[in-house]
This record gives structure tokens, C-alpha cells and sequence, in this order.
């Protein structure tokens, strides 16, 4: 058993490697194929500024020698090396990112925690209650959460918590505290909370129709204590898959979240580079997000195996 899960992870491994390896290559060209270049401004550079600009950060070079080089640079291990900002001078990308990551990665916590915990409660307890008052209310809310974008759950707390009950700020300029990340914790958590939810109260159902269950009730074990020791291990194996993307796309910043809380994280940096053409930091944020995919979608699939052992390895 033991062999066939070190084999199971090397074999994951390198598949991730090579899934890095082709994110990279075709963010990069695809990159090169965007309508104008990193140099294009509101006031046009004259074509000796622009040719030194091209030597200096090694655009000169054919686009071959270019990917090259990004690629062995984007390999190197621990913290791949994106290149420097052609924005931000002096700046290396990898300091960019790695400064909103902070943030993006603390309110991404905070809100993965909160829909792991508040997912898991309410599907259980709907999945339990089922065709009751308590669960139709909460397939009705959950499925409003999931069809409801982001942009507009973000606005409606704003407005309500932040701008007519004045109980939270609307950003954190200017503010010390948690206070103005508790809604931006929230807004991110709705979209997996209700995901979540629907998922442990269809695995519960089906779980709690299982032989073992109507066994174990027959046996005159309490419910709770038949649903706790018998059933959840098997009802959130669902949620253990999902966790690892959804957990990696939230720490890297919501782009539409950061955006209306004013938010100093990942997706902010990635708009502006947008807007600045730092082609760099764009080329680099992607490839981190696909990295923490991969990496958080291996650790799922591990913790899996590890829940449920009969897992077939092929």
C-alpha cells in the first residue's frame, strides 16, 4: 500500500510539472500575441528610448531565446523568478505578487475556513431535515448564492453593512484592525459555502440510505452518534476534492472582491497590471495561480486516499 501511494504522488508530481510547463508556455505566447506592446503609452516614445527600453529587459532577443530563458527562470525552486516589472522599476514580480499575497492569502483563509465549517453544518443538518422547512430554506438561499456573481454580493453588503448601518469601514485605508475584512471575508465565502453545502447534504442523503447506516439504527444507536461515527467520513470525501481548487482560488485574490473593498492583494495588482500593460506581472500571476492549483488539488487528492482507502490508484 505504501509503495503504490509514494508511486501515486510521484506520478502526480510530474504530471503537475508538466501542467506547469504548459501553462507557462502558453501564457507566454500568448502574451506575445496581444495588439501593442509593454511601451505603448498615452505619450509615444521616441524609437531610441524604446530600443533601450527592448535591450534592457532582454526584448531584443529572438522570442525563442526569450521563452527560454522565462521558462528556466519560472522553474527555479523554491520561488520561481517571473522576471522584473516593467511598471514598477527595480521591482522583481516575484516581490509584486508576493506583497498582495500576503492579504489575499489572510482574508482567503479566513473565508475557506468560514465556508468549510458553516458548508458542513447547514448541509448535514438540511440533509437530516430533509423535505423540512429548515432544508428548503436553505436550498433556496444556496442556490441564489451560487447564480449570483460575486460583484453583486460584494455591493449589497457593502451598501447595507458599510454605507447605511456604518458598522464596518469600506476599505482598509486608513484603518487598523480586522474590522474592514470581515465583509470581504464573507463576500468570498458565499459562492463555496453554498457549493459546499449542496454537496455535504447530497453525499449525506445518500450516505445515510447506505446498509451500514440502517444497521447501525437498527442497533439502536442514536442518530447523531450513528451520522458522527459512521457517516460524515464518507460524506465529505466530495468536499475534500473541491476544497483544493477552491481554496487555492480564493487565497489568490478575487479580483472583483479586492476591487470593491479597495483590497491591497493579488487581484488588485493583476488589474493594474492590465491597465499598465506590465505584461510580467500578468505572465507571473497566472502561473502562480495555475501553480497553487496544482499543488492544493495534489494535497486534496492525497487527503482523499487518506479518508477513504479504497480509492483505486489507477
Amino acid at each position: 500500500m505504501g509503495k503504490k501511494i509514494t508511486f501515486y504522488v510521484l506520478k502526480r508530481l510530474g504530471l503537475g510539472l508538466l501542467t506547469y510547463l504548459i501553462v507557462v508556455t502558453i501564457t507566454f505566447w500568448v502574451m506575445q500575441l496581444v495588439p501593442g506592446g509593454p511601451w505603448t503609452r498615452e505619450k509615444a516614445l521616441s524609437d531610441a528610448v524604446i530600443a533601450a527600453l527592448n535591450q534592457r529587459y532582454g526584448l531584443d532577443q529572438p522570442l525563442f531565446v526569450q521563452y527560454l530563458r522565462y521558462l528556466l527562470n519560472a522553474m527555479k525552486f523554491p520561488v520561481p523568478d517571473f522576471g522584473v516589472s516593467y511598471y514598477y522599476k527595480g521591482r522583481s514580480v516575484t516581490d509584486i505578487i508576493f506583497t498582495g499575497f500576503k492579504t489575499s492569502l489572510g482574508v482567503g483563509a479566513a473565508a475557506a475556513f468560514l465556508a468549510l465549517v458553516v458548508g458542513l453544518a447547514l448541509g448535514t443538518y438540511a440533509a437530516t431535515h430533509q423535505n423540512k422547512f429548515f432544508d428548503r430554506t436553505i436550498m433556496v438561499i444556496t442556490t441564489a448564492s451560487v447564480a449570483m456573481p460575486s460583484f453583486v454580493t460584494s455591493l449589497i453588503l457593502l451598501y447595507i453593512f458599510s454605507v447605511n448601518l456604518r458598522w464596518v469601514p469600506t476599505s482598509p485605508v486608513g484603518v487598523s484592525g480586522i474590522s474592514p475584512y470581515i465583509l470581504p471575508v464573507i463576500s468570498a465565502s458565499l459562492y463555496p459555502t453554498a457549493y459546499i453545502t449542496r454537496l455535504v447534504r447530497s453525499s449525506t442523503l445518500d450516505v445515510l440510505g447506505q446498509d451500514y447506516m440502517r444497521t447501525a439504527k437498527s442497533k439502536g444507536l442514536k442518530p447523531e452518534r450513528t451520522l458522527l461515527k459512521h457517516g460524515l467520513r464518507n460524506s465529505v470525501t466530495p468536499v475534500i476534492t473541491y476544497f483544493g481548487p477552491m481554496f487555492a482560488s480564493i487565497i489568490t485574490g478575487s479580483l472583483v472582491i479586492e476591487k470593491v473593498f479597495q483590497l491591497p492583494g493579488v487581484g488588485r495588482e493583476f488589474i493594474r497590471s492590465i491597465q499598465n500593460r506590465d505584461y510580467p506581472v500578468i505572465m507571473g500571476t497566472t502561473c502562480l495561480l495555475a501553480l497553487l492549483l496544482i499543488l492544493f488539488t495534489l494535497v486534496s487528492d492525497i487527503l482523499y486516499i487518506i479518508v477513504n482507502p479504497r480509492v483505486d490508484f489507477d
